[in-house]
């Protein structure tokens, strides 16, 4: 099982290339039957002015591993994904470290996807909680 899961998250971060996730330094580090998990540092590049984490990364970081979480769990070869809808609830704030986005599945079906997606700091400490709606739609 963790040859398969070092596989998925091998394509996973290769497709970040050249995007938004890696200019943020986003990285997906573990998957399982219905969860992704991403880790972005926390580095003055992502900070707002007076030096703790943006809220804005921390939505960028909730979106990219819920979308690519909706698109690993679709069949990707019929199916694209876009997110539709996002919400966050910034809960703490954090000047530097990792914080780790755990996107779990609360619905899905062939059309839309819901995905609960926490965000928490190395000791685990809640930092954000965001809701994410995708939708797939079929490849032309």
């Amino acid at each position: 099982m963790n040859e398969y899961k070092d596989k998925i998250l091998k394509v996973c971060n290769e497709s970040s290339k050249n995007t938004l996730m890696q200019t943020l330094d986003i990285e997906y580090v573990d998957i399982g039957e219905n969860f992704l998990v991403g880790k972005m540092p926390v580095t003055p590049k992502v900070h707002q002015p007076d030096g703790v984490l943006h809220g804005g990364a921390t939505v960028a970081l909730a979106e990219s591993v819920g979308s690519m979480a909706s698109y690993i769990f679709m069949d990707a070869q019929k199916l694209f994904v876009r997110g539709i809808e996002i919400s966050a609830n910034h809960i703490k704030g954090v000047k530097d470290g990792d914080v780790f986005a755990k996107a779990t599945v609360m619905h899905k079906d062939k059309t839309t996807q819901l995905w609960d997606i926490k965000i928490t700091d190395a000791e685990d400490n809640l930092i954000s909680i965001c809701k994410l709606t995708t939708i797939a739609l079929p490849r032309k």
